[in-house]
């Protein structure tokens, strides 16, 4: 196996924690940065290297990117993981929240790519894996903000991609379906906060009670397909542009693709 430098985002919990501990395992020297520095302790135990980082400042950016070129002189794979959704309708979140969630889904993660590309592009060499979902492919109600986020981080890739392959670097999306994470809780917080009451509470009440039944089923994929995933895109030579993993990924966009907007449009709202 070919030792890697690898740099994960958001990586203290969910699929950035599990699929870090499984890289460190296999020998790569992976860094790990989020917010809840104390969260990923257990993975400096493993042989990790953790580093307390908040996506959207980019001093904070600067710090780690320098850290890591100073100590290893180069990185081999960003993974752009950090990330979380905002739910709630689109009447009644604030345009500021709706910012925010651009700023760690989307600009947070370009300031991180512009910092690292240079140091890849000197290397000719270098992969960077962008954590969209299957909802940068389709939509749901109450979800404009989370998937305008992940739309625009699919063009964004798919321009990127272009523009870095004269230079070896490799772009590739993660598509994710259902992974049973954190990220349905967030959801779930975010969308009692904004739409319970008033004009959309009914079907506020209906998608509230459908996710929680979907994630306490436990029916969601577990966190190591996203692990096996990615340490098969590290451990290719050409990897694909996509991949669609998880629960319901590949069904959904399938549908949402080939069958057009009305019918997709029933298909959703019956789960609601």
């Amino acid at each position: 196996m070919n030792k890697k430098v690898i740099l994960i985002t958001g990586a203290s919990s969910g699929m950035g924690k599990e699929t870090a501990k499984k890289l460190i395992l296999q020998g790569h020297t992976v860094y790990t940065v989020a917010r809840r520095i104390d969260q990923m302790q257990d993975l400096k135990l493993i042989g990790g290297h953790p580093i307390q980082m908040d996506i959207t400042n980019e001093n904070d950016i600067q710090h780690v990117v320098e850290t890591i070129i100073k100590q290893e002189g180069k990185i081999d794979i960003l993974w752009n993981n950090a990330g979380y959704g905002l739910y709630g309708s689109v009447e009644d979140v604030p345009v500021q929240d709706a910012r925010q969630q651009f700023e760690v889904n989307l600009f947070g993660l370009a300031a991180i790519t512009q910092k690292v590309v240079p140091f890849m592009r000197k290397a000719n060499s270098g992969t960077i894996i962008n954590t969209s979902s299957m909802g940068g492919k389709m939509y749901t109600p109450m979800g404009a903000w989370y998937h305008a986020t992940k739309h625009a981080l699919e063009g964004f890739s798919d321009c990127l991609r272009l523009e870095l392959k004269q230079f070896n670097i490799q772009v590739v999306i993660l598509e994710p379906g259902i992974i049973s994470t954190e990220f349905g809780d967030v959801m779930l917080k975010n969308i009692s906060k904004h739409s319970a009451k008033g004009a959309y509470a009914g079907i506020t009440e209906k998608l509230v009670l459908a996710t929680q039944k979907m994630y306490d089923s436990g029916k969601g994929s577990k966190a190591s397909i996203i692990a096996d995933t990615v340490s098969k895109i590290i451990n290719s030579p050409n990897p694909k542009t996509r991949y669609r993993v998880g629960m319901w990924a590949k069904p959904m966009v399938w549908l949402r693709i080939y069958l057009g907007d009305k019918i997709f449009d029933k298909i959703v709202m019956s789960q609601v």
